[in-house]
């Protein structure tokens, strides 16, 4: 895959919008570097795969992130998933429409997770189509941490 899977972004706090690429749905999250932390934004409809593309160019006009983070779906197993190209190549659109660095973070587990902090948080199990906005959140903050501790064994 020709995605970066934990590069060395800024040093100082920065800005992160996160996508959880589907073919119906593409969940967005946005998160700080320095907090760690993040918050589901919404859910965009593709087609195919295909995102709206002038939707995309408001959340980023919107949110000014310094870099996007674009989940990996791996299978469980450690292999290479369909959709893990898919989602390489929408991170490399998204690189080449809007000149920010795109990184990857394995996704494995993380609608699982969604659906479990969605339900902790409601008491009722969540629709399928209400989880990806979530995942993208999950998918970034899993990013931050990994990037954290990358960060510590290196110094």
């Amino acid at each position: 895959m020709s995605i970066k899977n934990l590069p060395d972004p800024p040093r100082s706090p920065f800005a992160a919008l996160a996508f959880d690429f589907g073919t119906q749905r593409i969940g967005v999250a946005f998160g700080q570097s320095l907090t760690g932390t993040a918050r589901p934004v919404c859910i965009l409809k593709a087609r195919d795969g295909l995102p709206d593309w002038a939707q995309i160019a408001q959340l980023i006009k919107n949110w000014e992130p310094d870099v996007l983070v674009i989940g990996l779906p791996y299978n469980l197993d450690g292999t290479e998933s369909e959709l893990l190209v898919r989602s390489v190549k929408f991170a490399n659109r998204l690189e080449g429409r809007f000149h920010l660095n795109c990184y990857g973070m394995d996704e494995r587990l993380s609608s699982k997770a969604a659906i479990e902090k969605i339900f902790e948080e409601t008491g009722s199990m969540p629709k399928k189509t209400g989880i990806d906005d979530v995942s993208a959140q999950i998918i970034l903050e899993n990013w931050f941490y990994a990037l954290a501790l990358s960060r510590q064994q290196t110094n």
